[in-house]
């Protein structure tokens, strides 16, 4: 896919995007962060994986949706207080500016409404993204998930 030709376009989340959204974050963990965990740590994170619990989860913050030919390609949030919990983009689509086009949206959003800071807990994989997008390292923390512990960073950027 030709990089300058792909439109990209964020819009909010809705219910009916649990299970593609899901799809997506499975798929993001197991193919993407795999460069940076163990077969095991990644496992147990992909494994996080139910139903009820993401849809109560994305609609409790705002919750955005990136396409790409109208099929979803990655997804974030944005909680009140400045907080991303999550940002993943598809395996099929690293490096065409999706991670990008969420991050923009938040960012004028969190603007919007005021923010001082935004805040994060990124992943090995994901923190040279945020680290590009003005973000520093708070502290280095060992979060254990199903019987493994995933090393990620909390990261701020003050706006």
């Amino acid at each position: 896919m030709d990089r300058t030709s792909t439109t990209i376009a964020v819009r909010d989340y809705r219910p009916t995007d649990v299970d593609a959204l899901m799809a997506l974050f499975r798929t993001a963990v197991i193919q993407v962060a795999r460069r940076d965990y163990t077969e095991a740590q990644v496992r147990a994170w992909a494994g996080r994986m139910d139903r009820a619990r993401w849809l109560e989860r994305l609609a409790a913050r705002p919750t955005f949706v990136a396409e790409v030919g109208g099929q979803p390609a990655g997804f974030s949030d944005l909680e009140p207080d400045g907080h991303i919990d999550m940002l993943f983009v598809h395996a099929d689509h690293q490096g065409r500016g999706v991670a990008s086009a969420l991050f923009d949206h938040i960012l004028g959003r969190a603007k919007a409404a005021g923010l001082g800071r935004l805040y994060t807990e990124a992943s090995l994989t994901a923190r040279p993204f945020f680290e590009r997008r003005g973000f520093t390292v708070i502290a280095a923390q060992d979060v254990p998930v199903a019987g493994e512990v995933l090393r990620n960073f909390r990261m701020e950027r003050v706006l």
